[in-house]
C-alpha cells in the first residue's frame, strides 16, 4: 500500500507539470481514465479539464493552434470534455470538410485522427448530423485500413470497432489498455507500474466481496432447493461491479448484486415455474411486504420472498448506521414495480396476449433496468440525497427511460427466439412484427435504430443535466453499459459463454502481471 501511495503521489505530479503542447496534457488525461485510476485524481482532472474548455474559445490566446487543425487532438478534446460533463459543440469538426460538405479525402490516410473522431461519434446528441456522417465515415475507413496497420495500432482499432470506449464497462476497459499501454514506446513507467499496481489492489478487494457473497448465497441453498432456477450469483457481481468498480462503493456493490441475484431467481419463477394462481399470491405477497404474507405461499416460494425480505432488512440497517434511511423506501417500491411489471407480462402470456409496441414499451419501462437503476443508489453514500431518489424514482427522467429501453430492446433481440422456445412473453420483436407486419430482421433494424437514440439520450443527460451529481449519472451510464457488453453477441446472462467467462478470470481471478 506504501508503494502505491508513492506512485500516486508522482503521477500527480505529472499530472500538474508543465508541457510544452496543451495536446499531451489530453494525452495524459486519456491514458489515466483508460488505465482505470482516474478515480484517484478527480479534482485535478476537473482542473485540467476546465482549463481546456476556457481555453476552446480562443485557441490562438491559448497557443492551441494544432487542435483546430489536427483530426486527432480535436476529437479527443471533444471525447475528453463530452466525458466530463461540457456541453461542447461539434461544430469544430466542420474544419475537417471540403467545400462539398463532406470529409476530405486527405482524411483517409490519418488511422489515428480516424480512430480518434470513431471514439467521439459515440458521445453524439440528437440532431447532430456531422457526428452520424462521422460514425459512417470513420467506420468505413477504419476497416478498409487493416491490413496495412502496425500491431499494436491494428490492436487499438479492432478493439475500439468491437467496443467503443464510451460504451464499454470501464474495469474491462482499464484491463484491456493495460496491455496496449505496455506495448507503447511512449509509457509512462510510473503511471503504468502505478496502473498495475491499483488494478491488482482493487482485484483484491473484490476478490473478498465475491467469496462473502459466494458464502451468502450457498446458504441460501436455491441450486437444491429451487433447481429450475438459474444460478447466477457470480455473473450478478460482475454486474454490480461493472456498475459500481469504485472501492468506496462497497456497500452499493453489494447491494445491487444480491438484489440482482434474486431479481434472475424471481423472474425464473414468474418465467418459467410458478403457476398463475401462484404468481397472484407471490404479486400480492410483495405488495403486502410482510413476513405474515409468507403464510399463503408454497413452500419453493416461501424460500425466495424470505430471502427477499432478509436481504432488504440488511439494507435497511446499513442505511441507518449511514444515516440514509430514506433511501430503503424507494428500493422496496422499485421492487414493487418490477413485480407488478413481470406479473402483468404473466398475464399477458396466460392470456395468449401480443401487446402493441406501445403496451409492450410501458410495461418494459417498469422492468428491471429501472428497479435496477434506483437500486443502484442505494448505498452511495451522502451524494443520493432524498432529491436525487425522488428524481430516479418517481418521475424517471429521459435518461433513466433511455437506458431501461436499452436494456429491453437489446435483451429482447439478443434473447428472442430462445424464451419464445422456452414460452415466454412475447418479445419487442414479436410485438413489433406483427403490428407492423415486418420480418425477424426488418424488427432488429428498427429496434436497433431505437437503441441507438436511446445512447444519444443518455449522452444528453450527462452534458445538459444541472441537478443531479455526476457520479450518481455514472450508475445509470454504466447500467446501459452493462447491457452492451455482457449482450453484445447473445443472452450471455443467460447463457454464461466464453466471453462472460473470461471476463471474469480476467476480473477476479488473474492479477496484472507486475
Amino acid at each position: 500500500m506504501r508503494r502505491a501511495q508513492d506512485l500516486k503521489e508522482k503521477v500527480k505530479m505529472i499530472i500538474m507539470a508543465p508541457v510544452k503542447k496543451p495536446s499531451q496534457k489530453l494525452d495524459l488525461i486519456d491514458d489515466i481514465q483508460r488505465l482505470g485510476v482516474s478515480h484517484h485524481f478527480e479534482n485535478e482532472i476537473e482542473e485540467l479539464l476546465q482549463q481546456i474548455h476556457n481555453s476552446s474559445h480562443d485557441n490562438t490566446e491559448s497557443g492551441d493552434q494544432e487542435t483546430d487543425n489536427e483530426l486527432y487532438t480535436a476529437a479527443l478534446r471533444f471525447r475528453l470534455l463530452r466525458q466530463q460533463g461540457y456541453n461542447i459543440s461539434c461544430d469544430i469538426f466542420n474544419n475537417f470538410k471540403d467545400g462539398d460538405g463532406k470529409f476530405k479525402e486527405s482524411l483517409v490516410n490519418d488511422v489515428v485522427g480516424l480512430l480518434s473522431l470513431y471514439e467521439a461519434t459515440h458521445l453524439r446528441i440528437h440532431g447532430e448530423d456531422i457526428l452520424d456522417e462521422a460514425l459512417t465515415f470513420t467506420t468505413t475507413h477504419l476497416e478498409s485500413a487493416t491490413h496495412r496497420l502496425s500491431p499494436i495500432l491494428l490492436k487499438q482499432v479492432t478493439h475500439a470497432m468491437y467496443q467503443p470506449f464510451w460504451k464499454g464497462l470501464p474495469r474491462l476497459e482499464t484491463r484491456h489498455y493495460l496491455s496496449l499501454y505496455q506495448e507503447r514506446d511512449s509509457r509512462n513507467e510510473t503511471l503504468l507500474n502505478f496502473a498495475k499496481l491499483d488494478f491488482n489492489l482493487l482485484q483484491q478487494v473484490h476478490q473478498r466481496e465475491l467469496s462473502e457473497i459466494s458464502r451468502w448465497w450457498k446458504d441460501l441453498d436455491f441450486v437444491n432447493k429451487l433447481p429450475f432456477a438459474r444460478d447466477r450469483v457470480v455473473e450478478s457481481y460482475f454486474w454490480a461491479s461493472g456498475v459500481h468498480f469504485e472501492p468506496q462503493y462497497y456497500f452499493a456493490r453489494r447491494t445491487l448484486c444480491k438484489v440482482t441475484a434474486l431479481l434472475v431467481i424471481i423472474d425464473d419463477i414468474y418465467d418459467v415455474y410458478g403457476t398463475h394462481e401462484e404468481l397472484e399470491l407471490f404479486t400480492e405477497a410483495v405488495e403486502r411486504w410482510d413476513i405474515s404474507a409468507m403464510d399463503h405461499l408454497p413452500e419453493y416460494m416461501k424460500v425466495c420472498y424470505q430471502a427477499l425480505l432478509d436481504v432488504y432488512v440488511e439494507i435497511e440497517e446499513n442505511l441507518a448506521n449511514e444515516g440514509n434511511l430514506y433511501s430503503i423506501h424507494y428500493a422496496r417500491e422499485a421492487m414493487k414495480v418490477q413485480v407488478r411489471a413481470y406479473f402483468r407480462e404473466a398475464k399477458w402470456l396466460h392470456q395468449k396476449h401480443t401487446p402493441t409496441m406501445d403496451e409492450y414499451m410501458s410495461a418494459a419501462l417498469d422492468t428491471s433496468y429501472f428497479m435496477m437503476a434506483t437500486t443502484s443508489f442505494v448505498g452511495m453514500g451522502d451524494i443520493a440525497t432524498k432529491d436525487s431518489m425522488d428524481w430516479v424514482f418517481n418521475d424517471p427522467t429521459k435518461m433513466v427511460k433511455a437506458a431501461s429501453l436499452i436494456g429491453r430492446l437489446i435483451d429482447d433481440i439478443k434473447s428472442h427466439q430462445f424464451e419464445q422456445k422456452r414460452g415466454h412473453v412475447a418479445s419487442a420483436v414479436e410485438c413489433y412484427m406483427k403490428e407492423y407486419g415486418a420480418t425477424e430482421e426488418e424488427a432488429n433494424i428498427e429496434l436497433s435504430k431505437q437503441v441507438n437514440n436511446a445512447w444519444k439520450d443518455i449522452n444528453e443527460a450527462c452534458i445538459q443535466n444541472t441537478t443531479i451529481p455526476m457520479p450518481l449519472l455514472l450508475r445509470i451510464l454504466n447500467l446501459a453499459r452493462a447491457i452492451e457488453v455482457i449482450y453484445k453477441h447473445d443472452d450471455g446472462f443467460t447463457h454464461a459463454g466464453i466471453f462472460l467467462k473470461d471476463s471474469v478470470v480476467s476480473l477476479f481471478v488473474e492479477p496484472v502481471p507486475l
